[in-house]
């Protein structure tokens, strides 16, 4: 991005009422990287660094697409998941200087190294990895032939002939799918808010009982929810806004309402790296504000937050990773937060080799009991108490098994060497799904080698990597285990005493 990008950005951020203190922050390229913000003056703690208007965000909410549409919103399926705004984004940006978002437009990526553009090579490489069933291409695809373009060709006043192929393609689908994946916000309603085109009934629906946005705005300290406010939030106490693309996959995704998700120009600057946030976007009434959690000394960058996912999701959904020094019981470079799926049905095949009776009751029980189908495994190398649970429940004599589905009660995750076995033989399973071995990934990394890879290469690797470690920890802790249990009963219990482990010390 030139500088004068930067500056135009900046000019029609100020001219749509967003507040920029300049002598504190600027927008800089890092070669390689894209851009981000920096210090330019030392910043206290606390100090507001640049305010947006709530309007100014651009959401299914602000954008007057859904309006003008009318009944065929809805009717189209428009308000469901990201395809409304999508359209919205394509929407705008084809309007050029009768937007609202022009001027941020002109400041957004062109293109991403995320997996969603990779080709059928560079994915080969990512065989085995959490990443691969999460891209979602196929899914995007047919949102946007059975949605956005059934709604595109009944307003052809909206959507001209002459735009169609520039901006609204399936490249360009896909390119403002990833900009929202990887930049946008959670953006709430403030209790009162009302929408253009909305009835006040409808406005009061949307922030009941159960919403985090269930607050009084004259008080916000007393009545925000606890875990929504941020641990070093100055004195007046805003709610802290979370990133839409930058939380772990859970549940909550897919109950959040569409409008909520919004693109937030100028905090969308910021990068990321772990552990190393130094500002957070709050919200308040009429606007939002990015304001620094501790000091910011000149010439350090200004670090939002993504959360610290692992290294699948940062490429997933950014197309970078993160290296640094990893904790015990692992050692060397890596993500902290990285993680390793196991699909319940691996457990299934490896257990079913050890049983002599049928698993598939006992695994529709689990599903409709614990709704558990993958378990991710973590830097620290441990059982999951889920994974033990569920093996426990594959082990049962018939008996055992009827008393449990009678009482709906999930299996206590207690380890034993059946139990130990078994997740041994999962876990070398698991590792065969990777093309490549540990030692192969290392040397690739090395330098003289990694040189020679491409960018998407290089990231596949690290990605891989970063699981097989987690495995190859977790099999050595494992068999460390199995390996104390055939020790004589006597010595295992001084030891166990030792560690604190057996009977209870006497007094």
């Amino acid at each position: 991005m030139t500088d004068s990008l930067v500056v135009d950005f900046v000019s029609w951020f100020s001219a749509q009422h967003g507040v920029l203190d300049t002598a504190k922050m600027g927008i800089v390229a890092f070669p390689g990287h894209g851009r981000g913000a920096i210090a330019l003056k030392d910043i206290p703690e606390y100090h507001t660094i640049f305010s947006i208007p709530r309007g100014l965000t651009l959401s299914t909410r602000t954008s007057t697409l859904p309006t003008l549409m009318g009944e065929a919103w809805k009717e189209g399926g428009l308000d469901e998941g990201w395809v409304g705004l999508i359209l919205c984004m394509m929407w705008e940006e084809s309007r050029g200087a009768d937007s609202k978002w022009s001027g941020y437009f002109s400041v957004l990526p062109e293109k991403f190294d995320t997996p969603m553009f990779w080709g059928e090579d560079d994915l080969k490489e990512l065989q085995g990895t959490a990443v691969v069933d999460k891209v979602g291409r196929d899914d995007a695809e047919r949102d946007y032939h059975e949605k956005l373009i059934p709604a595109v060709k009944i307003r052809p006043d909206l959507f001209p002939e002459d735009k169609l192929e520039r901006y609204f393609s399936l490249e360009r689908y896909h390119l403002n799918g990833s900009r929202i994946l990887s930049r946008s916000f959670h953006v709430e309603k403030w209790p009162g808010e009302h929408t253009e085109g909305e009835s006040d009934e409808e406005g009061a629906n949307e922030v009941g009982e159960d919403s985090a946005m269930d607050i009084d705005p004259q008080e916000p300290s007393a009545a925000v929810p606890e875990e929504a406010v941020h641990e070093e939030a100055p004195p007046d106490e805003r709610e802290e806004l979370h990133a839409e693309g930058r939380e772990d996959d859970s549940d909550d995704e897919d109950r959040e309402d569409p409008a909520d998700v919004a693109m937030v120009p100028m905090a969308d600057m910021l990068n990321a790296r772990f552990e190393s946030e130094n500002a957070k976007l709050f919200y308040e009434e009429h606007e939002l504000k990015m304001v620094s959690t501790k000091p910011i000394k000149a010439g350090e960058q200004i670090w939002n937050t993504y959360g610290d996912p692992p290294n699948s999701d940062l490429l997933r959904r950014y197309g970078h990773v993160d290296m640094v020094p990893l904790r015990s019981p692992l050692s060397g470079m890596g993500n902290p937060s990285d993680v390793v799926e196991v699909r319940a049905d691996l457990v299934v095949s490896v257990a079913s080799k050890k049983v002599k009776y049928d698993l598939q009751e006992r695994v529709d029980w689990w599903l409709e009991e614990a709704d558990d189908d993958v378990f991710v495994l973590r830097t620290d190398c441990e059982l999951p108490e889920e994974f033990v649970s569920f093996e426990r429940l594959l082990l049962q004599s018939k008996d055992e098994w009827e008393k449990t589905a009678k009482k709906s009660k999930l299996p206590k995750p207690k380890v034993d060497k059946d139990v130990l076995t078994i997740a041994i033989d999962v876990m070398e399973a698991r590792m065969k799904e990777y093309p490549t071995s540990i030692q192969e990934d290392e040397k690739l990394l090395e330098p003289g080698s990694v040189e020679q890879l491409s960018v998407n290469k290089k990231n596949a690797v690290v990605v891989r990597l970063g699981e097989k470690r987690i495995l190859q920890g977790t099999l050595k802790q494992l068999r460390s285990m199995v390996a104390a249990l055939a020790r004589p009963s006597k010595k295992r219990g001084r030891e166990d005493e030792k560690s604190g482990k057996g009977k209870k010390a006497r007094k």
